[in-house]
């Protein structure tokens, strides 16, 4: 079974060394760079499957990095930072990525997350599971993971897409705020309600015709989203 690699982007010795034993232990391939320009030449050439990225790099802004990152690739990218400001972590979430991660932090709290990512790449359809939607200019094809928005495709990085299908798959229902984040984060993330507002945006920018006046994504005030039915 193909090991999953890991792209590890940090200049902290210490926290390289200790990520990597941790998810080298847990049977995780691991690549490690220690400055943006490092980041994106191994990440060209490499081809990660998940990447751990560091804000305070000593070349670039991490946010630089993901947003080269994010101009070709949907990779699962997950912010690993000092900095305990909601300021940084909602930009790097709406740059493209999929979670953060403030230090200090422990072994197991970062190997759930990555997990929790992966769970959202490796996502299959099931059988009960609606296998394609059709609302207005939008097309979703489940068995293929595709996205359209009229005639054009639309790509998705992996929180997005499984924000989108849980939305779909409860058409016509109102999710409230802590539902939403419990079954596409997960239970400890039910009141992250900055994560949730991001991403719910990231997909509207991407969808809708005019992100102002969502026909797609819609928001019951103090409460949570929904999706019409038509």
């Amino acid at each position: 079974m193909k090991k999953t690699i890991i792209l590890l982007v940090d200049d902290e010795p210490k926290i390289i060394r200790f990520v990597k034993t941790s998810l080298t232990f847990e049977g995780y391939s691991m690549l490690t760079a220690a400055s943006g320009s490092e980041a994106l030449a191994i990440f060209e050439e490499a081809s990660p499957d998940l990447i751990i990225l560091d804000l305070g790099l000593p070349d670039m802004d991490g946010f630089h990095v993901l947003e080269a990152i994010r101009a070709y690739s949907i990779v699962p990218v997950i912010i690993l930072t000092a900095r305990d400001d909601e300021k940084d972590k909602v930009r790097g979430l709406e740059l493209g990525a999929d979670d953060y991660l403030t230090k200090p932090f422990g072994a197991k709290e970062l190997e759930a997350r990555i997990q929790a990512v992966l769970r959202r790449v490796e996502w299959s359809p099931q059988p009960n599971d609606i296998t394609e939607f059709r609302l207005h200019r939008l097309y979703v094809d489940f068995k293929r993971r595709r996205v359209q928005s009229g005639d054009l495709e639309v790509h998705l990085t992996p929180t997005e897409y499984e924000l989108l299908r849980t939305l779909v798959q409860h058409t016509g229902q109102v999710l409230l705020h802590g539902d939403l984040l419990t079954r596409v984060w997960g239970e400890e993330y039910r009141n992250d309600l900055a994560i949730l507002r991001v991403n719910v945006s990231r997909l509207r920018q991407k969808l809708e015709e005019d992100p102002r006046q969502p026909r797609y994504i819609l928001t019951v005030p103090g409460v949570g989203y929904t999706m019409p039915s038509d």
